[in-house]
């Protein structure tokens, strides 16, 4: 699979992003899938994950309440809406696919070990 991440851009504190992510085929709606960033000097962190069925999700701690995590299986593609952005909000964003827990469609993983595609990545900056 290719996930091609895009949405990212520059935005002032307080302001909001959407970022998406298009998978390039079907197999889309059998995994788990989760959002993750990396700021310069960094190591790259979960933000968020979901389940493949979409109705469980999970946010890092620093972005609950800001960020959401959905996707829409009918055309293969994981969102981001981000809000109320920071300027800590600065990184390179990455979608991933995750396990496919053939088994629980309620399932989703925030390990970054559980994860085995990745797209490029979209540069978030968020000025002050």
């Amino acid at each position: 699979v290719q996930l091609q991440a895009s949405g990212g851009g520059l935005v002032q504190a307080g302001g909001s992003l959407r970022l998406s992510c298009a998978a390039s085929d079907s197999s889309f709606s059998k995994y788990a899938m989760g959002w993750f960033r990396q700021a310069p000097g960094n190591e790259r962190e979960f933000v968020a994950a979901i389940s493949r069925s979409g109705d469980r999700t999970e946010v890092a701690v620093t972005v609950k309440g800001r960020f959401t995590i959905s996707r829409d299986n009918t055309k293969n593609t994981l969102y981001l809406q981000m809000n109320f952005l920071r300027p800590e909000d600065t990184a390179a964003y990455y979608c991933a696919r995750g396990p496919p827990y053939t088994s629980c469609r309620n399932c989703y993983t925030n390990r970054q070990g559980d994860y085995h595609a990745w797209g490029q990545g979209t540069q978030v900056t968020v000025s002050s």
